[in-house]
């Protein structure tokens, strides 16, 4: 019986060792957006656990704190593995038409997201009778560290407000006012009181503290130290999340990785990259940037490619919505970062949603949507030969 017995474990061995040939293959490391950067201190590896958990894993309830009125549930309910959120969930802001600030500010204390979903024995916001708006998809947010680190001075470097070198772009930083808990970056450069904002569909945000600390309280109606103030009634209350698990989400969403170019030896995607260039995308989605100094020693100097250059941009008649946020005009944009293009439908049901609302369906018709400055990059587009389209939308899908 004992050469049975062994020849019978052999065989469990060999069989359970080999079960992964029986299901589907993992992925690779280039097909997902989440996980941290490399060679994290084993402190900071404690602190994007924790950050994960609280973004990812943390549903609130009125229990915890929702509402009363709120967008979602939580964070990762508009970003989906850290992904492009889906047009189920996306977001209204209103009320701001120019310069001047929010005409329409009848909630609470007068901010201008419309937060249309309400706890028990409260009612959800309706937009406000011609109140110009827009409608927001929520963007990816990995990578978002390494845009974090990027200088104001590289941000300077890559603006022509006044189109001086006449070649039709005029991108142009959005200065804006930072809220009091801000950190300013090391060599943040100031314009009278007002500091360049980089994150956002209009650059509305300064940092990512600013930015997680108006998720949790515009999204899901959480108030926090950094931000007391209720957005139902417009009072100060109670912190309704600790400090710490605010730093942590800070901490999750600047140490995620940036998404990994597949395919990058292709003949296709090599020469797609090439009529990027040539039709002059590259102009606005500025391929290589590089961070300054980061306390997280991992980000500091680092070259590394997001297609943006951070900047505000006049994106035409199409994309003007009639609404704006800070000083950015009604038509202009900050150029969306392209890093993860090619893995967006992954979290957003199979069906790609482009543009700052999610209307266009497919990456051309995203390109044919851009006017403004970007008018002759897509009637150039429009010019090329099929089998030339292919391969930018080829290359384009590689990111």
């Amino acid at each position: 019986m004992k050469p049975i017995i062994i020849t019978s474990l052999a065989v469990l061995i060999l069989f359970f060792g080999s079960c992964e040939h029986f299901g589907p293959p993992e992925p690779e490391e280039h097909d997902l957006l989440d996980g941290p950067i490399e060679r994290l201190t084993i402190e900071e590896q404690k602190q994007f656990l924790a950050g994960d958990i609280a973004f990812n894993d943390e549903i609130f309830t009125v229990e915890k704190g929702l509402g009363p009125v709120f967008v979602g549930t939580s964070c990762g309910s508009c970003h989906a593995g850290d992904g492009k959120g889906h047009p189920f969930v996306k977001f209204t802001r209103f009320g701001q038409s120019d310069s001047t600030g929010n005409q329409f500010a009848t909630f609470g204390d007068g901010r201008n997201q419309l937060q249309h979903k309400a706890i028990p024995g409260y009612e959800g916001q309706v937009l406000p009778e011609g109140a110009p708006f827009s409608e927001f998809v929520a963007p990816s947010v990995t990578g978002l560290g390494y845009l974090d680190a990027v200088t104001d001075e590289t941000i300077l470097a890559l603006a022509d407000p006044d189109d001086l070198d006449g070649d039709g772009i005029s991108g142009r930083p959005h200065y804006n006012y930072p809220p009091d808990y801000v950190h300013y970056r090391q060599n943040s450069i100031p314009n009278g009181e007002k500091y360049i904002f980089r994150f956002g569909k209009k650059a509305s945000t300064y940092d990512l503290l600013h930015q997680t600390v108006d998720a949790y309280n515009q999204d899901i109606g959480i108030t926090s130290i950094f931000d007391p103030i209720d957005p139902y009634s417009g009072l100060s209350q109670d912190p309704e999340i600790g400090t710490q698990t605010i730093n942590d989400v800070v901490l999750y969403l600047k140490t995620l990785k940036a998404p990994i170019q597949r395919d990058q030896d292709v003949p296709e995607v090599i020469a797609g990259k090439k009529i990027f260039e040539d039709i002059s995308c590259s102009s606005c989605h500025t391929p290589t940037l590089q961070t300054g100094f980061s306390p997280i020693a991992q980000l500091s100097y680092q070259e590394f490619h997001p297609y943006t250059d951070l900047l505000l941009h006049d994106m035409g008649p199409e994309l003007d919505d009639g609404y704006t946020e800070g000083y950015a005009e009604t038509y202009e944009w900050r150029t969306a970062p392209l890093w993860g293009l090619g893995l967006a439908a992954d979290s957003q049901g199979g069906q790609v949603y482009l543009m700052h609302d999610g209307r266009a369906r497919s990456i051309e018709e995203a390109i044919l949507l851009h006017g403004g400055e970007a008018e002759n990059s897509r009637n150039e587009y429009q010019e090329l030969p099929t089998k030339k389209k292919e391969q930018l939308i080829a290359f384009l899908n590689s990111l």
